[in-house]
């Protein structure tokens, strides 16, 4: 009975590290997809589909995006810290909002790799004993925090030099 007991238990460990691999080659595969799948022909600059999609106006820039979400999905359901999803999610985000600029955001988006970032991520912390995340990740999502608010109160503290300059005029 006991030695049951132990192949069961093998089996069910097998099942879980072959499941944990399906799932890191499916988001290696959608990040080579999305960001470096096609060389560009007489460079060596690599592009994948991201940049290409997001030439359709509107749905090119949701569908590739979206696509790029399943690797935070996929990160989320091995267990990778919050803070580690959420700096994954604001790769994404910098993708979203850069790749909303015509023509300018498809360069960006070939240079950033949100999604191969968000792999590398992944690879960092699955596998590992320990689930914490490292103070890197603290501090690069506490420094972009406090660099948007920066950037919030420079564009109210213009808006209202702007409003008082017309107001003035008037």
């Amino acid at each position: 009975m006991a030695i049951n007991m132990e192949r069961s238990v093998e089996r069910s460990a097998d099942r879980h590290t072959a499941n944990e691999t399906d799932r890191l080659r499916l988001a290696r595969f959608l990040a080579d997809l999305l960001d470096q799948r096609f060389t560009i022909p007489g460079t060596s600059i690599r592009i994948g589909l991201d940049p290409i999609v997001s030439l359709i106006p509107g749905v090119g820039d949701l569908l590739a995006n979206l696509t790029g979400s399943l690797i935070v999905i996929i990160a989320a359901q091995l267990g990778v810290p919050k803070i580690v999803l959420a700096r994954m999610g604001i790769h994404i985000a910098i993708n979203t909002v850069l790749g909303a600029i015509p023509i300018f955001g498809d360069v960006i988006s070939i240079w950033y790799r949100s999604n191969v970032k968000n792999v590398e991520l992944l690879e960092r912390y699955v596998g590992r004993g320990s689930k914490r995340a490292d103070s890197k990740d603290w501090l690069f999502v506490i420094a972009l925090i406090v660099g948007l608010l920066l950037l919030l109160g420079g564009i109210v503290v213009f808006s209202i030099w702007v409003l008082k300059q017309i107001w003035q005029a008037v």
